[in-house]
Protein backbone atom coordinates (compact mmCIF):
# COMPACT_ATOMS: atom_id res chain seq x y z
CA UNK A 1 0.00 0.00 0.00
CA UNK A 2 1.33 3.68 -0.93
CA UNK A 3 1.69 6.54 1.46
CA UNK A 4 -0.33 8.11 -1.20
CA UNK A 5 -3.66 6.68 -0.84
CA UNK A 6 -5.78 8.57 0.42
CA UNK A 7 -6.95 8.58 4.10
CA UNK A 8 -10.34 7.13 3.18
CA UNK A 9 -9.52 4.24 0.99
CA UNK A 10 -6.86 3.45 3.30
CA UNK A 11 -9.65 3.14 5.88
CA UNK A 12 -11.70 0.96 3.59
CA UNK A 13 -8.97 -1.34 2.50
CA UNK A 14 -8.68 -2.53 6.26
CA UNK A 15 -12.11 -2.65 7.00
CA UNK A 16 -12.56 -4.80 3.61
CA UNK A 17 -9.44 -6.83 5.11
CA UNK A 18 -10.48 -7.19 8.46
CA UNK A 19 -14.52 -8.11 7.52
CA UNK A 20 -12.99 -10.88 4.91
CA UNK A 21 -10.51 -12.36 7.69
CA UNK A 22 -13.42 -12.24 10.39
CA UNK A 23 -16.26 -13.83 8.03
CA UNK A 24 -13.58 -17.04 6.78
CA UNK A 25 -13.13 -18.26 9.92
CA UNK A 26 -14.54 -21.71 10.10
CA UNK A 27 -14.98 -21.10 14.18
CA UNK A 28 -17.46 -17.85 12.80
CA UNK A 29 -19.42 -19.73 9.76
CA UNK A 30 -19.78 -23.35 12.30
CA UNK A 31 -21.12 -20.71 15.53
CA UNK A 32 -23.46 -18.95 13.36
CA UNK A 33 -24.77 -21.80 11.21
CA UNK A 34 -25.38 -23.33 14.61
CA UNK A 35 -27.02 -20.36 16.74
CA UNK A 36 -29.23 -19.66 13.24
CA UNK A 37 -30.43 -23.36 13.51
CA UNK A 38 -31.12 -22.58 17.48
CA UNK A 39 -33.21 -19.84 16.94
CA UNK A 40 -35.20 -21.45 14.05
CA UNK A 41 -35.72 -24.39 15.53
CA UNK A 42 -36.80 -23.11 19.39
CA UNK A 43 -38.97 -20.51 17.46
CA UNK A 44 -40.67 -23.62 15.27
CA UNK A 45 -40.71 -25.70 18.94
CA UNK A 46 -42.39 -22.93 20.84
CA UNK A 47 -44.88 -22.67 18.31
CA UNK A 48 -45.78 -26.43 18.36
CA UNK A 49 -45.88 -26.81 22.12
CA UNK A 50 -47.34 -23.29 22.90
CA UNK A 51 -50.17 -23.54 20.21
CA UNK A 52 -50.30 -27.20 19.15
CA UNK A 53 -53.15 -27.75 21.95
CA UNK A 54 -56.33 -27.99 20.80
CA UNK A 55 -58.73 -25.72 22.61
CA UNK A 56 -60.54 -27.47 25.54
CA UNK A 57 -64.24 -27.94 25.53
CA UNK A 58 -67.05 -29.46 27.89
CA UNK A 59 -68.91 -31.97 26.12
CA UNK A 60 -72.83 -31.68 27.01
CA UNK A 61 -74.69 -34.83 26.49
CA UNK A 62 -78.48 -34.49 25.74
CA UNK A 63 -81.00 -36.97 26.32
CA UNK A 64 -84.12 -37.45 24.28
CA UNK A 65 -85.44 -34.74 21.92
CA UNK A 66 -82.25 -32.85 20.94
CA UNK A 67 -83.89 -28.95 19.76
CA UNK A 68 -82.13 -27.46 22.72
CA UNK A 69 -78.48 -28.80 21.16
CA UNK A 70 -78.43 -25.38 19.11
CA UNK A 71 -79.67 -23.00 21.72
CA UNK A 72 -76.72 -24.76 23.62
CA UNK A 73 -74.12 -24.36 21.52
CA UNK A 74 -75.11 -20.60 20.30
CA UNK A 75 -75.30 -19.71 23.75
CA UNK A 76 -71.87 -21.48 24.71
CA UNK A 77 -70.15 -19.86 22.17
CA UNK A 78 -72.14 -16.43 22.66
CA UNK A 79 -70.37 -16.81 26.37
CA UNK A 80 -66.85 -17.98 24.77
CA UNK A 81 -67.15 -21.55 26.03
CA UNK A 82 -67.77 -23.34 23.40
CA UNK A 83 -69.65 -26.92 23.89
CA UNK A 84 -69.63 -30.36 22.11
CA UNK A 85 -72.82 -31.57 22.06
CA UNK A 86 -73.61 -35.60 22.37
CA UNK A 87 -76.80 -37.35 21.51
CA UNK A 88 -77.29 -40.15 24.69
CA UNK A 89 -80.21 -43.16 24.56
CA UNK A 90 -81.32 -43.12 27.95
CA UNK A 91 -80.86 -41.68 31.69
CA UNK A 92 -79.00 -44.88 32.23
CA UNK A 93 -76.32 -44.00 29.44
CA UNK A 94 -76.20 -40.78 30.10
CA UNK A 95 -75.66 -41.77 33.95
CA UNK A 96 -72.77 -44.05 32.69
CA UNK A 97 -71.27 -41.31 30.03
CA UNK A 98 -70.77 -39.20 33.17
CA UNK A 99 -69.21 -41.43 34.92
CA UNK A 100 -66.77 -42.34 32.03
CA UNK A 101 -66.05 -38.75 31.69
CA UNK A 102 -67.26 -39.02 28.01
CA UNK A 103 -69.12 -36.06 29.06
CA UNK A 104 -69.00 -33.64 31.45
CA UNK A 105 -72.91 -32.97 32.04
CA UNK A 106 -75.92 -34.94 30.68
CA UNK A 107 -79.16 -33.22 30.75
CA UNK A 108 -82.17 -35.67 30.89
CA UNK A 109 -85.93 -34.25 29.95
CA UNK A 110 -87.97 -34.07 33.36
CA UNK A 111 -91.48 -32.53 31.49
CA UNK A 112 -92.38 -28.68 31.15
CA UNK A 113 -89.39 -27.49 29.73
CA UNK A 114 -87.69 -28.46 32.67
CA UNK A 115 -84.38 -30.88 32.52
CA UNK A 116 -82.10 -33.10 35.43
CA UNK A 117 -78.42 -32.17 34.72
CA UNK A 118 -76.34 -35.10 35.73
CA UNK A 119 -72.61 -34.38 36.55
CA UNK A 120 -70.15 -36.00 38.35
CA UNK A 121 -69.52 -33.69 41.59
CA UNK A 122 -71.42 -30.24 40.53
CA UNK A 123 -72.47 -28.20 37.90
CA UNK A 124 -69.88 -24.67 38.15
CA UNK A 125 -68.71 -22.02 36.33
CA UNK A 126 -69.17 -21.11 32.74
CA UNK A 127 -70.52 -24.42 32.10
CA UNK A 128 -73.67 -24.03 34.75
CA UNK A 129 -74.56 -20.43 33.17
CA UNK A 130 -74.42 -22.65 29.65
CA UNK A 131 -76.75 -25.19 30.70
CA UNK A 132 -78.88 -22.80 32.72
CA UNK A 133 -79.02 -19.73 30.06
CA UNK A 134 -80.03 -22.33 27.12
CA UNK A 135 -82.82 -24.23 29.16
CA UNK A 136 -84.28 -20.79 29.99
CA UNK A 137 -83.79 -19.75 26.39
CA UNK A 138 -85.53 -22.51 24.98
CA UNK A 139 -88.66 -22.19 27.83
CA UNK A 140 -88.93 -18.22 27.29
CA UNK A 141 -89.18 -19.23 23.35
CA UNK A 142 -91.98 -21.56 23.74
CA UNK A 143 -93.98 -19.53 26.31
CA UNK A 144 -93.91 -16.31 23.06
CA UNK A 145 -94.87 -18.99 20.76
CA UNK A 146 -97.87 -20.15 22.83
CA UNK A 147 -98.59 -16.60 23.38
CA UNK A 148 -98.51 -16.18 19.37
CA UNK A 149 -95.60 -13.24 19.92
CA UNK A 150 -93.31 -12.18 16.77
CA UNK A 151 -89.89 -14.20 18.06
CA UNK A 152 -88.58 -13.11 15.25
CA UNK A 153 -89.56 -9.22 16.38
CA UNK A 154 -88.54 -10.13 19.81
CA UNK A 155 -84.80 -11.41 18.48
CA UNK A 156 -84.56 -7.99 16.53
CA UNK A 157 -85.00 -6.22 18.93
CA UNK A 158 -82.91 -8.13 21.72
CA UNK A 159 -80.12 -8.32 19.22
CA UNK A 160 -80.35 -4.53 18.59
CA UNK A 161 -79.92 -3.90 22.94
CA UNK A 162 -75.92 -4.10 22.65
CA UNK A 163 -73.51 -2.61 25.15
CA UNK A 164 -70.52 -1.13 23.37
CA UNK A 165 -67.59 -0.94 25.28
CA UNK A 166 -65.38 2.44 24.92
CA UNK A 167 -61.98 1.64 27.10
CA UNK A 168 -60.04 4.41 28.49
CA UNK A 169 -56.88 2.23 28.56
CA UNK A 170 -57.43 -0.62 26.47
CA UNK A 171 -54.96 -3.66 26.56
CA UNK A 172 -52.40 -4.10 24.07
CA UNK A 173 -52.75 -6.61 21.93
CA UNK A 174 -49.42 -7.22 21.14
CA UNK A 175 -48.27 -6.97 24.90
CA UNK A 176 -46.89 -10.18 25.04
CA UNK A 177 -45.05 -10.27 21.42
CA UNK A 178 -43.58 -7.11 22.67
CA UNK A 179 -41.96 -8.35 26.14
CA UNK A 180 -40.70 -11.32 24.06
CA UNK A 181 -39.28 -8.55 21.68
CA UNK A 182 -38.00 -6.72 24.18
CA UNK A 183 -35.85 -9.59 25.66
CA UNK A 184 -34.62 -10.75 22.52
CA UNK A 185 -33.41 -7.11 21.68
CA UNK A 186 -31.75 -6.58 25.03
CA UNK A 187 -30.45 -10.16 25.09
CA UNK A 188 -28.86 -10.12 21.56
CA UNK A 189 -27.55 -6.36 22.24
CA UNK A 190 -25.78 -7.43 25.12
CA UNK A 191 -24.25 -10.49 23.61
CA UNK A 192 -23.16 -8.76 19.95
CA UNK A 193 -21.11 -5.49 22.23
CA UNK A 194 -19.55 -8.14 23.96
CA UNK A 195 -18.79 -10.26 21.88
CA UNK A 196 -17.51 -7.56 18.84
CA UNK A 197 -16.08 -5.23 21.43
CA UNK A 198 -13.73 -8.12 22.06
CA UNK A 199 -12.98 -8.76 19.13
CA UNK A 200 -11.70 -5.52 18.46
CA UNK A 201 -9.56 -5.88 21.35
CA UNK A 202 -8.17 -9.22 20.40
CA UNK A 203 -7.51 -8.29 16.89
CA UNK A 204 -5.21 -4.96 18.37
CA UNK A 205 -2.95 -6.84 20.59
CA UNK A 206 -3.22 -9.85 18.09
CA UNK A 207 -1.21 -7.50 15.77
CA UNK A 208 0.70 -5.61 18.59
CA UNK A 209 1.98 -8.69 19.85
CA UNK A 210 2.98 -10.31 16.61
CA UNK A 211 4.76 -6.85 15.52
CA UNK A 212 2.26 -6.96 12.06
CA UNK A 213 1.18 -3.72 13.73
CA UNK A 214 4.90 -1.91 13.17
CA UNK A 215 4.41 -2.77 9.17
CA UNK A 216 1.08 -1.34 9.22
CA UNK A 217 2.25 1.82 10.76
CA UNK A 218 4.99 2.39 7.93
CA UNK A 219 2.21 2.33 5.26
CA UNK A 220 -0.88 3.89 6.86
CA UNK A 221 -1.92 6.15 10.01
CA UNK A 222 -2.92 5.07 13.13
CA UNK A 223 -6.28 6.76 13.09
CA UNK A 224 -6.86 4.80 9.55
CA UNK A 225 -5.97 1.33 11.17
CA UNK A 226 -8.07 2.00 14.06
CA UNK A 227 -11.49 3.43 11.87
CA UNK A 228 -10.90 0.75 9.62
CA UNK A 229 -10.27 -1.92 12.18
CA UNK A 230 -13.68 -0.93 13.72
CA UNK A 231 -15.68 -0.36 10.42
CA UNK A 232 -14.51 -4.00 9.45
CA UNK A 233 -15.52 -5.85 12.29
CA UNK A 234 -18.95 -3.35 13.27
CA UNK A 235 -19.56 -5.09 9.49
CA UNK A 236 -19.08 -8.24 10.35
CA UNK A 237 -21.80 -7.73 13.37
CA UNK A 238 -24.34 -6.11 11.63
CA UNK A 239 -24.06 -9.08 9.28
CA UNK A 240 -24.57 -11.45 11.98
CA UNK A 241 -27.32 -9.24 13.53
CA UNK A 242 -29.21 -9.26 10.66
CA UNK A 243 -28.72 -12.53 10.01
CA UNK A 244 -30.13 -13.32 13.23
CA UNK A 245 -32.73 -10.62 13.05
CA UNK A 246 -33.92 -11.84 9.73
CA UNK A 247 -34.05 -15.82 10.87
CA UNK A 248 -35.84 -14.86 13.82
CA UNK A 249 -38.44 -13.00 12.49
CA UNK A 250 -38.88 -14.93 9.59
CA UNK A 251 -39.99 -18.27 11.62
CA UNK A 252 -41.87 -16.28 13.87
CA UNK A 253 -44.07 -15.21 10.89
CA UNK A 254 -43.75 -18.21 9.23
CA UNK A 255 -44.88 -20.28 12.36
CA UNK A 256 -47.77 -17.18 13.41
CA UNK A 257 -45.64 -16.80 16.31
CA UNK A 258 -45.19 -13.37 15.20
CA UNK A 259 -47.57 -11.30 13.42
CA UNK A 260 -46.90 -8.77 10.62
CA UNK A 261 -46.96 -5.51 12.32
CA UNK A 262 -44.81 -2.29 13.07
CA UNK A 263 -43.90 -4.08 15.84
CA UNK A 264 -41.75 -6.48 14.67
CA UNK A 265 -40.44 -4.47 12.05
CA UNK A 266 -39.30 -1.45 14.44
CA UNK A 267 -37.47 -3.61 16.59
CA UNK A 268 -35.70 -5.32 13.60
CA UNK A 269 -34.77 -2.12 12.99
CA UNK A 270 -34.61 -0.36 16.17
CA UNK A 271 -31.64 -2.76 17.21
CA UNK A 272 -29.53 -2.91 13.85
CA UNK A 273 -29.34 1.17 14.59
CA UNK A 274 -28.67 0.85 17.87
CA UNK A 275 -26.43 -1.97 17.72
CA UNK A 276 -24.56 0.67 15.69
CA UNK A 277 -24.28 3.04 17.98
CA UNK A 278 -23.37 0.78 20.90
CA UNK A 279 -20.83 -0.77 18.91
CA UNK A 280 -19.15 2.15 17.98
CA UNK A 281 -19.10 3.95 21.42
CA UNK A 282 -17.63 0.95 22.98
CA UNK A 283 -15.24 -0.45 19.77
CA UNK A 284 -13.00 2.75 20.32
CA UNK A 285 -12.71 1.87 24.02
CA UNK A 286 -11.98 -1.51 23.15
CA UNK A 287 -9.19 -0.94 20.62
CA UNK A 288 -7.83 1.51 22.98
CA UNK A 289 -7.68 -0.76 25.93
CA UNK A 290 -6.27 -3.65 23.46
CA UNK A 291 -3.24 -1.17 22.16
CA UNK A 292 -2.42 -0.85 26.15
CA UNK A 293 -0.84 -4.55 26.22
CA UNK A 294 1.13 -6.73 24.74
CA UNK A 295 -0.47 -10.12 25.03
CA UNK A 296 -3.91 -11.74 24.96
CA UNK A 297 -4.10 -12.93 27.97
CA UNK A 298 -3.48 -9.17 29.88
CA UNK A 299 -7.07 -7.68 27.44
CA UNK A 300 -8.86 -8.26 30.50
CA UNK A 301 -6.98 -6.04 32.93
CA UNK A 302 -7.70 -3.24 30.80
CA UNK A 303 -10.82 -3.90 29.33
CA UNK A 304 -12.80 -5.18 32.76
CA UNK A 305 -14.19 -1.51 33.15
CA UNK A 306 -15.69 -2.12 30.24
CA UNK A 307 -17.16 -5.07 30.82
CA UNK A 308 -18.71 -4.01 33.96
CA UNK A 309 -20.08 -0.79 32.19
CA UNK A 310 -21.58 -3.16 29.76
CA UNK A 311 -23.09 -5.45 32.53
CA UNK A 312 -24.38 -2.56 34.65
CA UNK A 313 -26.20 -1.31 31.02
CA UNK A 314 -27.85 -4.99 30.93
CA UNK A 315 -29.02 -5.70 34.49
CA UNK A 316 -30.48 -2.49 34.05
CA UNK A 317 -32.36 -3.36 30.82
CA UNK A 318 -33.08 -6.63 32.31
CA UNK A 319 -35.02 -4.72 35.25
CA UNK A 320 -36.53 -2.11 33.31
CA UNK A 321 -38.42 -4.80 30.73
CA UNK A 322 -41.21 -5.33 33.38
CA UNK A 323 -41.90 -1.61 33.67
CA UNK A 324 -40.54 0.18 30.09
CA UNK A 325 -42.45 3.76 31.67
CA UNK A 326 -40.59 3.70 34.52
CA UNK A 327 -38.47 6.96 35.78
CA UNK A 328 -35.57 4.65 35.77
CA UNK A 329 -36.05 3.35 32.27
CA UNK A 330 -36.65 7.12 31.00
CA UNK A 331 -33.80 8.52 32.36
CA UNK A 332 -30.98 5.74 31.36
CA UNK A 333 -32.51 6.22 27.82
CA UNK A 334 -31.42 9.50 27.72
CA UNK A 335 -27.73 8.76 29.20
CA UNK A 336 -24.98 6.71 26.96
CA UNK A 337 -23.73 4.13 27.04
CA UNK A 338 -27.24 2.78 28.29
CA UNK A 339 -29.27 4.41 25.54
CA UNK A 340 -28.10 1.79 23.46
CA UNK A 341 -29.80 -1.09 25.17
CA UNK A 342 -32.82 1.23 26.72
CA UNK A 343 -33.72 2.49 23.65
CA UNK A 344 -34.33 -0.36 21.59
CA UNK A 345 -36.08 -1.59 25.14
CA UNK A 346 -38.66 1.35 24.98
CA UNK A 347 -39.25 0.50 21.63
CA UNK A 348 -40.13 -2.33 21.34
CA UNK A 349 -42.40 -2.12 24.43
CA UNK A 350 -44.32 1.15 22.12
CA UNK A 351 -43.62 3.76 24.96
CA UNK A 352 -40.59 5.19 23.36
CA UNK A 353 -42.07 8.64 21.62
CA UNK A 354 -40.17 9.80 17.98
CA UNK A 355 -38.50 13.04 19.92
CA UNK A 356 -36.98 10.58 22.25
CA UNK A 357 -35.48 8.08 19.87
CA UNK A 358 -34.20 10.77 17.49
CA UNK A 359 -32.94 13.10 20.65
CA UNK A 360 -31.29 9.97 22.35
CA UNK A 361 -29.59 8.80 19.48
CA UNK A 362 -28.24 12.35 18.79
CA UNK A 363 -26.77 12.45 22.15
CA UNK A 364 -25.32 8.84 21.79
CA UNK A 365 -23.75 9.68 18.52
CA UNK A 366 -21.74 12.62 19.79
CA UNK A 367 -20.50 11.21 22.85
CA UNK A 368 -19.01 8.32 20.94
CA UNK A 369 -17.38 11.20 18.49
CA UNK A 370 -15.84 12.91 21.20
CA UNK A 371 -15.10 9.18 23.07
CA UNK A 372 -13.43 8.26 19.50
CA UNK A 373 -11.05 11.41 19.46
CA UNK A 374 -9.63 10.20 23.57
CA UNK A 375 -9.59 6.33 22.54
CA UNK A 376 -7.74 7.50 19.37
CA UNK A 377 -4.87 9.72 21.19
CA UNK A 378 -4.75 6.24 23.79
CA UNK A 379 -4.23 3.80 20.32
CA UNK A 380 -1.65 6.31 19.33
CA UNK A 381 0.32 6.85 22.37
CA UNK A 382 -0.10 3.14 23.20
CA UNK A 383 -0.04 1.01 20.18
CA UNK A 384 3.80 0.71 19.43
CA UNK A 385 4.83 0.22 23.10
CA UNK A 386 5.83 -3.34 23.49
CA UNK A 387 6.24 -4.89 26.80
CA UNK A 388 4.62 -3.46 30.08
CA UNK A 389 0.72 -2.80 29.77
CA UNK A 390 0.05 0.51 29.91
CA UNK A 391 -2.23 1.49 32.71
CA UNK A 392 -5.67 3.61 32.22
CA UNK A 393 -3.89 5.90 34.55
CA UNK A 394 -0.78 6.07 32.11
CA UNK A 395 -2.87 6.14 29.17
CA UNK A 396 -4.52 9.50 30.30
CA UNK A 397 -1.74 11.57 31.54
CA UNK A 398 0.73 11.13 28.59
Amino acid sequence: MSTQVSSSRAIGLIAKREFTVQVMKKSFVISNVIILAVIIGGIIAYSIFAGGDDEDRDVVGIVGDQQIAAVITATGDAVGSPVDIREIADADAARSDVESGDVAVALVPAGSGAYTAITDSELTGALRAVVEGSVQSQATDAALAQQSVDRDAVATAVANATVTVEAIDPPDPEAGQRVALSLAAVFILYAQIIGFGMYVAMGVVEEKSSRVVELLLSTVRPLQLLWGKILGIGAVGILQLALYGAAGVGAGLATGTLTITGTAISVFAGTLGWFVLGFAFFAVLYAAGGSMVSRQEDVNSTTMPLLLLIMAMFFAAFYSVGDPESTLSNVLSWIPPFSAVMMPLRIAAGVAPVYQIIGTALIMAATTAALAVVAAKIYQRSILRIGKTVTWKEAFAR
